[in-house]
């Protein structure tokens, strides 16, 4: 971990897929993303403008068979950049939550930075696809980070109709959630934690 820039990258190689991921959590939003699945590389774009992370993701994997593997390990990627990139967490805020409109689609994300993976994912989709994308695919991925970070992430439809929209909702509101959690708050020493520690 980089303590100034709180950033860490990540390089996943396996016989399904390859990836190379860079985060910066105390960004502007900048983003580059060179992957196989172009509504994830939508919904990543959107993560970064949103969470004001710098993000550069390249992949590659066996997107012939389908997109699992590929939007799984991006997952797992982006979970363990955000947790190396954490560090020790001194000093954070720890908790975030978001509520983010997207049209007619209301989305609500909590976050808590506690060393705890835990992923309640209560987000009916109207569709199993959004164009070539299998929408069953959002919650794997939410799933994979949430494991390799080690937060505890409630994501919650309030109401929508049309599936774009709510998969983009869910990220936007992934995204506020953790750039309201990882902020340092300056009235804090050491961990926000009665037991002294942010793990298990």
């Amino acid at each position: 971990m980089n303590k100034e820039l709180r950033s860490a990258e990540v390089h996943r190689k396996t016989n399904e897929t390859e990836i190379f991921l860079n985060l910066e959590l105390d960004g502007t939003g900048n983003h580059q993303i060179d992957i196989e699945v172009p509504f994830l590389g939508h919904m990543l774009a959107l993560f970064a403008t949103h969470s004001l992370c710098n993000l550069r993701v390249w992949a590659r994997g066996d997107v012939k068979i389908d997109d699992h593997h590929t939007v799984e390990d991006i997952g797992i990627c982006l979970g363990q950049a955000i947790r190396e990139s954490l560090g020790g967490k001194k000093g954070i805020n720890r908790y975030g939550s978001a509520l983010v409109p997207m049209d007619e689609a209301l989305a609500q994300v909590v976050v808590d930075l506690s060393g705890r993976s835990f992923l309640d994912f209560n987000v009916p989709m109207p569709t199993g696809m959004v164009g070539s994308f299998a929408t069953e695919l959002v919650e794997e991925f939410f799933r994979a980070l949430v494991h390799n970070s080690g937060m505890t992430v409630h994501i919650d439809l309030l109401k929508g109709k049309n599936t774009h929209h709510i998969v983009e909702a869910v990220f936007k509101g992934f995204a506020r959630a953790l750039s309201e959690a990882v902020i340092f708050e300056p009235r804090i020493e050491g961990v926000w934690s009665s037991k002294g520690r942010l793990s298990p």
